[in-house]
């Protein structure tokens, strides 16, 4: 079944007027921002603006480039919602009352867990298949020795993090 194809996907949009206003409102902002030509110059920023998106929409690989990093961008910016909403549901404004006395350090496990589950959604919803990369990352050859080496590391860590902190208190 063929898709069907709205006004606002049709080619001559997606390919030429999009990239246009994009890079035209952009480079009118900076120009009025940083007043480049001079204070009270608007009809000159916005016709310089109009040639160089012009020649902005002339050139395929640039308008390619910006196509995916605009892609890229509204991506990131639903992910970077989806980590702060789940901060927020469990932080709150002043965060839960049941982290009052907790240690410093519970914070910052919730946050990394929260990224680490942030990113397995995102890997799921893009459709990766995740099966082949847990059996490559714990039954593979190297694995055994990878894992050792991060306990280890881990460790390691922790037992620095117990003497600074008990360090520190004893100094104050």
């Amino acid at each position: 079944m063929a898709e069907e194809v709205t006004f606002l996907q049709s080619p001559l949009l997606t390919n030429f007027v999009y990239p246009f206003l994009l890079i035209f409102f952009i480079l009118f902002a900076v120009l009025e921002k940083s007043k480049l030509f001079g204070d009270k110059k608007t009809q000159v920023n916005a016709l310089i603006s109009f040639v160089i998106s012009f020649i902005f929409v002339s050139a395929v690989f640039p308008k390619e480039m910006a196509s995916n990093l605009m892609l890229f961008l509204s991506i990131a910016l639903v992910v970077v919602f989806v980590v702060l909403v789940l901060w927020g549901f469990i932080m709150g404004e002043n965060g839960l009352k049941i982290f009052e006395n907790s240690p410093k350090g519970l914070k910052w496990a919730i946050g990394v867990f929260i990224i680490i589950a942030v990113i397995f959604a995102v890997l799921w919803a893009g459709g990766v298949d995740t099966s082949g990369f847990f059996d490559n990352l714990f039954n593979s050859s190297w694995s055994s020795k990878f894992w050792n080496n991060v306990v280890f590391i881990v460790l390691v860590a922790v037992a620095l993090a117990v003497m600074i902190a008990t360090g520190k208190s004893k100094s104050s």
